[in-house]
């Protein structure tokens, strides 16, 4: 057994890992659980992303766009609040791979989960740097384009803006959930006034006859439309990465999931419907700013302003969301001896995994700094739908083969759910493009000998009897 790559880890044993002096503080309820989901589910994608695919895939359509990926994610939340509610340990889809599939499939959903988060917080963080970078130069500070600028890019040297942020995020990580909760809270709230106050003030500027034709593209558009703004909704599963630091995992978990998933998805289709009604969708082509700019159409520049400060709110929100996802899905892995165990360790003042959110820090901050955003920004789509049908798989092995398990919350009509989320997750996957599968099989493909080569060896699971058949 102990050269069992699929040997799994017991419940009873993830769930006595949250309370040894490795285990993370639980300070987080319902309410912040909710905040955490939306903070990291609205942000670059209605700020950026609602303009690129209602101009190039879906058009006025882009509604339907924004149903699909909405309806995709929640059959996809629906297994992640079951497992969340079972083994509220930190670790998301690779906590939950390992209890169900075992521990290859645990090492393979962690190492897409380390890239999924990791090019998503750089790809955020290019995103935060052109927006500040704007409002400077709104303000008459420009700053010089070889430190705004990733290498070969208008004579860039480094993006220092996108360095500084990740900087200052790593560092509000490290003092605790609580504290970086707090933050979150204040900017959602600041992010969700400005959203509401687009939908309030765009809706009485509406033509209707911008919604013809509805769907130019066709439905191939459609598709390619959600596929795009997939990454619109990355970012409930974060809530699930924070399990450990739940006051109440068994009920607050599933709300926080199912509730910060709900209300973005409505704002999402809310504020498709105005932004392509206010301005025919071809216009938006040559923006990355769709909302400042659908204001700035029908001449009311001062909310073109504060969309920016809320946009700027936003994607600061995503990134300090994104940056606690990953640190705590390395520090499971870390914890479980796949990965070197001193980044399993935990302060004992902060109770937070300190080495690993410095190395998150770190690493992220260099790719944000010297890479392009396009080449950062593909990637995160593929590793997150990936993780999304693992999870999905998971539920039904589960719910099959250990029917006796506790639940606090059942995800409903399985196998049908599960089933319907591993198959629109996997028609997404199949319409992103070749050049981006190829890439995240190479990924894999590294991580496969990563395992072999060290994680094998230096599992936790070696030395535990205690093992699952």
């Amino acid at each position: 057994m102990k050269n069992n790559i699929f040997r799994k880890k017991s419940i009873n044993e993830l769930l006595s890992e949250v309370s040894g002096e490795k285990s993370l503080k639980k300070v987080l309820g319902a309410f912040e659980l909710t905040m955490l989901g939306i903070g990291a589910i609205i942000g670059t994608g209605i700020f950026v992303l609602t303009g690129i695919a209602a101009a190039n895939y879906s058009g006025p359509a882009l509604i339907l766009s924004f149903i699909i990926s909405g309806l995709a994610c929640a059959f996809a939340a629906l297994c992640y609040a079951e497992f969340a509610a079972m083994v509220p340990v930190a670790g998301s889809a690779y906590t939950y791979g390992y209890a169900a599939l075992g521990e290859i499939w645990a090492w393979i959903i962690g190492w897409d989960l380390i890239l999924e988060y990791a090019v998503a917080i750089a790809a955020v963080a290019i995103g935060w740097s052109g927006y500040i970078v704007k409002l400077l130069n709104a303000t008459g500070i420009v700053l010089p384009a070889s430190l705004i600028n990733a290498p070969g890019i208008d004579g860039g040297i480094i993006n220092l803006p996108a360095v500084l942020i990740i900087a200052v995020i790593t560092g509000i990580l490290l003092l605790g959930a609580k504290e970086s909760a707090f933050l979150n809270n204040i900017m959602v709230l600041v992010k969700l006034a400005v959203v509401l106050l687009f939908i309030f003030v765009g809706s009485r500027h509406v033509n209707p006859s911008n919604w013809n034709p509805f769907m130019p593209y066709g439905w191939s558009g459609v598709f390619k439309g959600a596929s795009i703004i997939f990454f619109a909704y990355i970012g409930f599963d974060a809530v699930s990465t924070a399990a450990e630091e739940v006051k109440n995992p068994q009920k607050d978990l599933p709300r926080g999931i199912i509730a910060s998933l709900i209300i973005c998805t409505i704002l999402y289709i809310v504020v498709a419907a105005v932004l392509t009604g206010m301005v025919p969708y071809y216009e938006f082509k040559n923006t990355a700013a769709p909302v400042a700019f659908a204001l700035e159409k029908i001449g009311i520049n001062w909310g073109s302003a504060l969309v920016s400060v809320g946009a700027v709110s936003g994607i600061t929100s995503v990134l300090l969301v994104m940056m606690f996802g990953q640190t705590r899905v390395f520090f499971a892995m870390s914890r479980d001896g796949l990965l070197p165990k001193a980044f399993g360790d935990v302060h004992h003042k902060f109770g937070t995994p300190v080495k690993s959110t410095l190395l998150v820090g770190v690493v992220t901050a260099l790719i944000a700094g010297f890479t392009p955003i396009g080449i950062v920004a593909e990637l995160t789509n593929i590793g997150t739908l990936a993780a999304f049908v693992v999870v999905s798989a998971a539920v039904i092995v589960l719910r099959k083969k250990r029917p006796d398990i506790k639940r606090g919350f059942k995800c409903p009509w399985v196998p049908v759910i599960p089933g319907l989320a591993i198959l629109f997750c996997m028609i997404l996957i199949f319409t992103l493009p070749l050049i981006t599968q190829i890439r995240f099989a190479v990924w894999l493909a590294i991580g496969i000998v990563i395992y072999f080569a060290y994680g094998r060896k230096h599992s936790t699971m070696n030395k535990n009897e205690n093992l699952v058949a």
